[in-house]
């Protein structure tokens, strides 16, 4: 059955082109500096707002229109597998992306719920087999369901912490089963709303101590995996224990898990955190973290996740430069973590979005890659820094400085001359890598 049935295959038409269903500037086979952009970008379709999402929000109920409606249960997801594929092929999107209750119900009991899973995996696996589209990870819903009121892997509650464990391990079956090249860990409900009833200690221990059980596990039944930790700052807890990326390396770092993570980074979660997407991106990358991005956009003048579909152009550059810069996303990818606004409700507009999504990502990729070519930010910050490659700057850089010796040098009383930052000089030179001719 075809649910798209007014949309055609969607292709590269060039910048020249009004037709709405056709990409300006994602043309997947274009090389740029050495790779083709499908292999730099690496998109994803993410299941939940895709296929799940109704375009309700806290003040109003549903209003999308979506051709599986009339469905409900083990039907509805087998019609979303079907859907999946379809819009995947038109739109020439090579992964997928889902959470364990997005592709199945959950059933009265846990066998019921994983014998729901394994009818949607095994129609997933043929339809992967036959498209050759493949999944970039999965993971498990550990926050929606009322018992995941306190948390998961760090609740009060040592029976939820059995359940969540369960669940965790049926979906490290699933990823091995459809070769997911990594695995998520989001933590939905990973915080506290106050200090007053929480140990955190034990919160912090427990939830290391599941994440060692994964590793366990994944070599167990031989699932080379990526595994990956999405930081957040709040939502739906006041505050997450993965806030941001330094605060999640410093998590790792303590419980010596850092060899077994990276980081799967998110542009909304980090404009939540108070951080730039790049700025995540940074801190992950000089920290050898960097594993795959979530992509999307908030609203500034909005306190919550909008979850809005990527059109940024500044945004996408800078984006991009950071991943070039970091050598790309290896096992990772760009999954659309997004989803249409609330009145763009017909399944037409699940097309116009993503391929808004893909040519801002192909026109940061190309702007990043002139400014990478030309070294027209790497000249500016070499020339910033100079003083670290000669004389007492090197010195401190080889570690032969001292304070002893650093005194003597400043006891000398030569005149200290600092130099403009030429910011402004460089955003124009940035909006000239993005806009010019």
């Amino acid at each position: 059955m075809a649910y798209f049935k007014n949309i055609g295959k969607i292709v590269y038409e060039g910048r020249e082109s009004d037709n709405p269903l056709a990409f300006k500037h994602y043309n997947p086979q274009e090389v740029v500096l050495g790779k083709t952009m499908e292999e730099h970008l690496r998109f994803a379709v993410a299941y939940w707002h895709t296929y799940v999402g109704d375009g309700s929000d806290p003040f109003g109920i549903g209003t999308a229109i979506r051709p599986w409606d009339s469905l409900t249960g083990m039907d509805k997801a087998k019609a979303r597998v079907e859907a999946n594929f379809e819009f995947m092929e038109k739109l020439g999107l090579p992964f997928f992306c889902f959470h364990d209750r997005d592709i199945a119900p959950e059933g009265e009991t846990l066998q019921e719920t994983n014998a729901n899973l394994d009818v949607i995996v095994a129609l997933l696996k043929d339809h992967m087999r036959s498209t050759g589209k493949k999944l970039l990870w999965n993971t498990a819903n550990m926050f929606t369901h009322p018992r995941y009121t306190h948390g998961a892997g760090t609740t009060c509650n040592a029976d939820v912490y059995a359940y969540a464990a369960a669940q965790l391990k049926k979906s490290l079956e699933i990823g091995k089963e459809l070769g997911a090249e990594n695995y998520v860990f989001w933590g939905g409900r990973e915080g506290y709303e106050s200090l007053l009833n929480t140990d955190m200690a034990l919160e912090l221990d427990n939830l290391a101590r599941l994440y060692r059980m994964a590793i366990d596990y994944a070599k167990e039944i031989g699932f080379d995996v990526q595994f990956l930790i999405e930081p957040k700052p709040k939502e739906p807890t006041k505050h997450q224990y993965d806030f941001d990326a330094a605060t999640t390396i410093a998590f790792l770092r303590k419980y010596e898990l850092e060899n077994h993570f990276k980081l799967n980074l998110e542009a909304n979660h980090a404009t939540l955190a108070g951080h730039t997407f790049e700025h995540e991106i940074r801190v992950a990358a000089i920290n050898g973290m960097l594993g795959s991005l979530d992509a999307n956009q908030g609203d500034l003048l909005l306190g919550w996740d909008t979850d809005e579909f990527p059109t940024d152009l500044y945004a996408t550059t800078l984006t991009m430069y950071e991943v070039l810069k970091a050598g790309g996303l290896g096992r990772g990818g760009v999954n659309f973590d997004a989803k249409v606004r609330r009145g763009s409700f017909e399944p037409e507009d699940l097309f116009h979005a993503h391929i808004a999504g893909m040519d801002a990502y192909a026109w940061g990729l190309k702007a990043a890659a002139r400014l990478i070519e030309g070294k027209v930010l790497d000249a500016f910050v070499e020339e910033r820094y100079r003083s670290f490659r000669e004389g007492i700057g090197a010195d401190i850089v080889a570690g032969r400085a001292t304070l002893a010796s650093l005194e003597q040098y400043a006891l000398q009383n030569k005149p200290i001359r600092n130099e403009s930052g030429r910011l402004e000089r460089i955003r124009a030179a940035l909006n000239e890598a993005i806009f010019g001719v």
